[in-house]
């Protein structure tokens, strides 16, 4: 009988006494819903990514839906995105009504390349949903460029990425308005939850009126005070006083999670077969997210991911394109051929174990189980 091996997860957030004992102050204060914690929660964030303004949702995904109801996209208009994503990329504005338009990504960033952008721009274009992928910072100045040009708003989906840097200063610093999301196999873990950075007022107050069922305040207004169609996607003050935990601690996490990528390129710097994530170049710092590897054309992926699963090493292919998704196929008739670059990733990636306390001794021995897994 083969003797059990210990399981290395793919991911786990790092949460200790600091956020237990600040969900016991919320607890214990009674107020479990807008309350101060939430509040102090948006401000540390605005501040730490350099932005005005900040609202907290309750999942990124519901941050990106607002900012696509606040662009005011609906039928007939067409949204481009990236086929490397989560579904939430274009999930965000399709539940408006509007077309999914997908183009292809830069093989090396896996972002999306902005000469596809350019040349996926009708009449009827009306807005960019840009990703960070993996953490990675996306072309945002040529992204903005051509919104700019073609009259189109560019939404920021930094869900993957909050603590990384483009051309020197943080994500969500630049002016397009940003989301951050904090599921837990993120930089940040709260549970569920995300964040709206913008560089407007007035957006900043639609993003609270909206998330609390259209709610305003404004002019004596209560709590029944209804001026327009809002959902709740409000947060709680339990999340927020995990996020504020998470905050304190967000320094050592990001260095801590460079250490570990750090550690994985150098293990796999001579493993024929396997590439490596890009590196940092010259305008961008990556905040690293996952840690996914991509196989070279001849190995079988199935084959590599069974070998470490029996090994106890857990892994993922990251990700599936969207526009391959069943529904998607359904509703938009999308098949293969159409994004090139990201279908031809998408078919190699996969994701090693990766958080930010994980054993650098486990490291050495996913590597060691990949190694074999690629050399059978």
């Amino acid at each position: 009988m083969r003797e059990a091996v210990r399981e290395i997860p793919l991911s786990r957030p790092w949460l200790d006494e600091r956020e237990e004992a600040l969900v016991l102050e919320v607890l214990r204060s009674g107020r479990l819903s807008l309350g101060p914690w939430i509040e102090q929660f948006e401000q540390e964030v605005a501040a730490r990514v350099d932005a005005p303004f900040a609202a907290a949702v309750s999942s990124g995904t519901a941050g990106l839906h607002l900012l696509c109801r606040i662009a005011g996209l609906g039928p007939g208009d067409e949204v481009i995105t990236s086929p490397l994503s989560f579904v939430a990329s274009a999930n965000c504005f399709i539940v408006e009504g509007a077309t999914p338009v997908f183009a292809d990504v830069d093989p090396v960033t896996l972002n999306l390349d902005p000469a596809a952008v350019e040349a996926a721009v009708t009449e009827r274009t009306r807005a960019i949903v840009a990703v960070d992928m993996f953490g990675f910072p996306c072309e945002l100045d040529a992204l903005r460029d051509i919104a700019e040009r073609h009259g189109l708003v560019l939404i920021e989906d930094a869900c993957e990425s909050l603590g990384a840097e483009y051309r020197g200063r943080p994500l969500g610093a630049h002016g397009p308005s940003a989301v951050f999301a904090f599921y837990p196999n993120k930089q940040m873990a709260t549970g569920e939850g995300g964040v709206v950075t913008t560089h407007s007022e007035e957006e900043w107050r639609l993003l609270c009126s909206l998330r609390n069922q259209g709610r305003s305040y404004d002019g004596g207004g209560g709590w029944f005070h209804h001026v327009r169609l809002g959902l709740n996607y409000r947060w709680t003050d339990v999340q927020a006083a995990i996020g504020l935990g998470q905050l304190e601690k967000l320094d050592r996490i990001l260095e801590l999670r460079t250490q570990a990528a750090q550690l994985y390129g150098e293990l796999l710097e001579d493993l024929d077969g396997v590439e490596a994530p890009a590196p940092d170049d010259e305008g961008r710092r990556r905040s690293w997210f996952v840690y996914v590897v991509k196989l070279d054309e001849a190995l079988d992926r199935n084959v590599v991911m069974d070998a470490l699963r029996r090994e106890g090493v857990a892994t993922a292919e990251y990700v599936p394109c969207i526009h391959l998704q069943p529904y998607m196929r359904e509703r938009f008739g999308f098949a293969e051929g159409l994004c090139p670059v990201a279908e031809g990733t998408a078919a190699r990636t996969m994701a090693l174990p990766f958080f930010t306390q994980i054993d650098h001794g486990d490291q050495e021995r996913v590597v060691e189980v990949l190694r074999a897994a690629v050399s059978a």
